[in-house]
């Protein structure tokens, strides 16, 4: 079986002790690819040792995540472009709408979306797109944009049918993680009625590990149940759901 995890945060501190261990066990796996998400300025120089460390496996995008849009926001959307100026990336990412835990930099938010989004249209990459309790006002930021060619990966995905239509109007595809393995997600009814040509896999490593990981530390390795479960879904061979989620990968991110 070979995989695309393309969303994984491996550079994170909770793989500080065993992240060769954990990066081939998932190799055991049949996870060819990683994909790495910018957050902030903080992530980028792990993120980059990651990267050299693992050419052509690990794989950097950059981008200032939502959750991270502060009183100093300016600074930090600077230094995302000057990175963009020095050397190729594989999205502008992950981006987007997080109104779960404040609203205080709202227009902060939607200002740091926009201008990132344009910048993904000028450089020509896709976006990895990050939405939390804001699925419609995440959509109707990115229509301009997607109407202008913009493309990318609404990210953990764990929306509604109408919302996902409205995403795959655009072009866009659904990342898809642990979520659909979680009892009460109702993303499996969803997905039944979405063609996979629209899906990717992703774990969002160390995060939303699925079942029957939950209440551990996510890995790379554990797309083997999302794959499997999806494959349930669609009643079809987990291997040929991992070979179709994989060319989409593969094809958004423009290898």
């Amino acid at each position: 079986m070979h995989l695309i995890d393309t969303h994984c945060h491996l550079y994170d501190e909770d793989f500080k002790h065993d992240r060769p261990e954990m990066i081939g066990r998932a190799q055991k796996a049949g996870v060819q690819r990683f994909y790495l998400p910018g957050i902030d300025s903080t992530a980028i120089e792990p993120m980059l040792e990651l990267e050299k460390a693992y050419p052509g496996v690990c794989i950097a995008m950059m981008g200032l995540h939502p959750c991270y849009v502060k009183e100093n926001y300016e600074t930090e959307l600077a230094i995302v472009k000057e990175w963009l100026s020095k050397r190729p990336f594989a999205a502008i990412g992950e981006i987007g709408l997080d109104f779960y835990w404040d609203k205080t930099f709202t227009q902060q938010q939607h200002d740091a979306f926009d201008r990132q989004m344009q910048w993904a249209l000028d450089l020509n990459l896709p976006i990895v797109i990050h939405t939390r309790n804001a699925m419609q006002e995440t959509i109707n930021a990115v229509k301009p944009f997607a109407a202008k060619g913009l493309k990318g990966i609404f990210h953990c995905f764990g929306g509604s049918y109408e919302s996902a239509t409205q995403i795959i109007d655009m072009g866009f595809l659904l990342g898809i993680g642990g979520v659909l393995t979680y009892k009460n997600a109702g993303l499996p009814e969803v997905l039944a009625k979405i063609d996979l040509a629209h899906i990717v896999l992703e774990t969002d490593a160390p995060y939303l590990p699925p079942v029957p990981f939950r209440g551990k530390r996510n890995e790379s390795a554990y797309l083997i149940p999302i794959v499997e479960k999806l494959g349930d879904i669609k009643q079809m061979a987990a291997e040929k759901v991992a070979e179709i989620t994989s060319e989409n990968a593969l094809k958004i991110f423009r290898v």
